[in-house]
């Protein structure tokens, strides 16, 4: 028995049966994994510990004290401080917002308010921005001629947005320039004495223009009695006013509408109303032929008399006139520099500077241009022309002495000092300073605009742009401290 016991039990491992063999493998492994399962769990356990102990006797002072700094770095907020901090951000960032939006509206406000108050002193004739003092001499080569027209220039305008020039002359024609490229746009050519009836245009000498402040219409007044209106934009005849009984020799427009105010050599006042082509009314009162006209925005203008010696501030609406003496010679051009103050100049070679408060001039300069003729025998340059820089200290008179001057009027227009001059050969029939004050047209003939006194040979017909420069705050602070 025994031997067959140990026979069987040699044919077992060959041939396990099902079960037997696998139920120990598995009991086997199960050991085993559960050893190291329980092996890991110690590992774990143990480094898990060692993570959250903070009073381990094993650390070291310096280790402890570099745990609490890790610590301290990767602390993490609650979520009532989280709300906490985003809410002071948030306020901060409204209050920047409030902080700059006042500041804008208070920068704002201060815009505002300045221009009101410009528009205020403008109304009452107070406003005067001293630029002056800015303004430099242009260079000879920085002067740009334009010529179109065959006689003498008698008077331009600038349209409003400064991009174009409009001119006439004693050949009876019209040129609109383009300021920028110095070209001719458009031109009304001049026609023959006796063609009025079938001729679009002037037939004879052009003595004053005048454009409507929103540059829509185009007044112009020529010896044969005539006021045309053109369309300023494609040139275009519209109108024709009849009722003078002398040569046109003033016209302007009132500011911000399209009430036209004319003067004429048969010494009255005329109002018109373009917009319905209609003639308004007529104001007498000057005792010789008026030679020049301006007005502003104001229901008023003034007017130059000539050999009357006097200057007269026309009150439409009440029909009423202020009478002002000043020149010895004849007025021959005035230019209102505000609604208040305004500037004339005379054959006696005097320019005037007048308040409408005062009957007298508040500052006049003698022989303005120089003199001419041989010792003892002088004759002062006769003023021709003068212009203004509206709202400014700045002004300008013309003559046949080659010479353009600029000048500054002082604080509160009380006196009237030479600034510079600029060199224009020929009788400087008209001047005008752009709207924006970057540049002055001068319009130059060979003969007065009036007549044929003198004829200079040298001199040539055409328009003299000459640019107004202006100092940076550099050059000035450099001035100032040099003086």
């Amino acid at each position: 028995m025994s031997s067959s016991f140990f026979i069987k039990k040699k044919e077992n491992p060959s041939f396990p049966k099902n079960g037997s063999a696998s139920t120990g493998s598995k009991r086997k492994s199960d050991g085993i994994s559960g050893s190291s399962a329980k092996g890991r769990a110690k590992k774990l356990g143990s480094k898990f510990n060692e993570e959250i102990s903070s009073d381990s006797e094993t650390e070291s002072p310096a280790v402890h004290k570099k745990r609490q700094a890790a610590e301290e770095d990767v602390y993490e907020e609650t979520p009532q401080e989280k709300k906490l901090r985003l809410a002071k951000l948030y306020l901060d960032q409204l209050r920047d917002e409030e902080e700059k939006k006042a500041e804008e509206e208070s920068f704002e406000a201060d815009l505002v308010a300045g221009r009101l108050q410009d528009e205020v002193l403008e109304q009452k004739g107070k406003l005067q921005r001293f630029i002056a003092k800015e303004l430099l001499p242009p260079d000879a080569s920085e002067i740009r001629l334009l010529r179109g027209h065959k006689l003498p220039v008698t008077c331009l305008v600038i349209s409003p947005d400064d991009k174009y020039i409009f001119s006439a002359a004693k050949d009876c024609s019209i040129i609109k320039w383009d300021v920028e490229s110095g070209k001719k746009v458009h031109t009304i050519a001049g026609g023959r004495k006796g063609t009025e009836d079938r001729h679009v245009g002037h037939t004879a000498h052009v003595l004053c223009m005048a454009i409507s402040s929103d540059g829509k219409y185009l007044a112009t007044g020529d010896m044969n009695k005539l006021i045309m209106i053109w369309d300023a934009g494609t040139c275009t005849h519209l109108y024709k006013f009849t009722g003078h009984r002398g040569p046109v020799s003033g016209l302007s427009f009132r500011k911000g509408s399209h009430d036209l105010y004319s003067a004429s050599h048969d010494r009255s006042i005329k109002v018109w109303n373009v917009d319905e082509n209609s003639y308004v009314e007529t104001l007498f009162g000057h005792q010789d032929a008026i030679t020049g006209l301006d007005s502003l925005s104001r229901e008023c203008c003034v007017t130059a008399g000539g050999r009357d010696h006097t200057v007269r501030v026309w009150k439409i609406a009440e029909e009423s006139q202020l009478v002002f003496h000043g020149h010895a010679g004849s007025i021959d051009s005035i230019q209102l520099i505000n609604e208040e103050h305004m500037i004339t100049g005379a054959d006696d070679g005097s320019v005037s500077l007048w308040s409408v408060n005062r009957k007298k001039p508040l500052h006049t300069v003698r022989q303005a241009h120089g003199c001419y003729g041989d010792a003892g025998l002088e004759q002062p340059h006769w003023v021709s022309s003068v212009a203004a820089l509206q709202n400014s200290d700045t002004v300008a008179s013309g003559s046949h002495n080659s010479k353009v001057q600029l000048w500054m009027c002082g604080p509160g227009f009380r006196t009237l000092q030479p600034l510079f001059s600029v060199p224009v050969t020929g009788f400087v029939n008209s001047l005008k300073f752009s709207n924006s004050g970057k540049f002055l047209v001068a319009g130059v003939g060979q003969e007065h605009r009036l007549g044929r006194w003198w004829r200079l040979k040298e001199a040539k017909n055409g328009l003299y742009i000459i640019p107004l420069k202006r100092q940076s705050p550099q050059q000035e602070e450099s001035s100032n401290t040099d003086c």
